[in-house]
């Protein structure tokens, strides 16, 4: 039976039409992605060696920024060569290994989110069970699903990908994702179908347990000053970064599913890497400046005067 090692090269066409932008580009994207290493690593080693940090909570974000570089990595320094090269080709193992990572990426950051979401439910309308049901041991558990459910979801939509028989070469788009391999096969596939419907399936559900349980905090907080306090300290943040990451994926998957190749390349691009530009500069930068005790110790780090209060309502009294 043939397969896709028929296709040995992909060709991006993302980037035809921007020859004389190419150094701009590539200077703005490096410097993005060195923003990106600088906050998310600030916030990694932040975590790492105070272990008045090494809370649930903590350990949940220094997670999330972990993933903002994993993600990042399978994206920019495949396109920093790009803008340096007139040949904009890609090997179908690497396209495969860039899919890879990418799909990857975005299902640990919701799955990450979920578990931050759970952790502040409990924590803030169940407190007095909260050491019970957030041990270490269930963190340690938790986070290793949250890595591991993407990875395994991937490797079977991978697979599928990998053993279709393609008869075209041309990705229209900055990077490699499974639909638009999936697109270029000979004949329809019932597991190229089935496996990303139930992937999204998995996901849309995360997003609404996620949303579920900020209705339930939200609800619980109203009765409550000093639980509206913990709600503005630890929750908004987080709800802005749920919502960067979602509208982010939107635009992307809209553009997907229902785009036109009528839109100015541009527009096309920017919707196509937003989920790669916005979160991981601002998941490190938002929870950075909003939580006080990470802040502090930033700010301890390169010599600013902190500050004095400090939440800690997740630990016991």
């Amino acid at each position: 039976m043939d397969n896709a090692s028929a296709v040995t090269v992909f060709t991006l066409s993302g980037l035809n039409g921007t020859e004389e932008y190419r150094i701009p580009l590539f200077v703005v994207t490096f410097l993005c992605y060195s923003l990106i290493w600088v906050a998310n690593v600030t916030i990694i080693v932040t975590i790492i060696m105070d272990k008045n940090l090494h809370e649930p909570m903590y350990i949940f974000l220094c997670n999330l920024c972990i993933n903002g570089l994993v993600g990042t990595a399978g994206f920019y320094p495949k396109f920093l060569i790009d803008l340096l090269s007139s040949a904009h080709v890609i090997s179908f193992a690497g396209c495969l290994v860039q899919a890879f990572v990418i799909h990857v990426a975005v299902g640990i950051d919701l799955s990450i989110l979920l578990l931050m979401s759970f952790d502040r439910y409990v924590a803030i309308c169940r407190p007095l069970v909260y050491h019970s049901v957030i041990t270490r041991q269930r963190v340690g558990l938790l986070v290793l699903f949250a890595w591991l459910l993407p990875v395994i979801m991937m490797m079977i939509g991978s697979t599928t990908t990998f053993i279709l028989k393609l008869c075209g070469s041309h990705i229209p788009k900055l990077y490699c994702i499974n639909y638009l391999v999936n697109k270029l096969a000979c004949t329809a596939s019932v597991a190229g179908f089935m496996v990303p419907v139930f992937t999204y399936s998995i996901y849309v559900g995360h997003y609404l347990f996620i949303v579920g349980s900020y209705f339930n905090l939200i609800r619980t907080c109203r009765q409550s000053k000093e639980n509206m306090s913990k709600f503005m300290q630890t929750c908004l943040p987080h709800l802005f970064c749920l919502g960067i990451l979602g509208v982010s994926l939107l635009f992307d998957l809209l553009y997907i599913r229902f785009g036109s190749n009528t839109l100015p390349q541009g527009i096309q691009n920017f919707m196509a890497i937003e989920f790669l530009v916005v979160p991981p500069i601002m998941n490190p930068v938002i929870y950075g400046l909003a939580l006080t005790q990470v802040r502090n110790r930033i700010a301890q780090v390169f010599g600013v005067k902190q500050d004095q209060g400090s939440y800690k309502f997740f630990k016991k009294k």
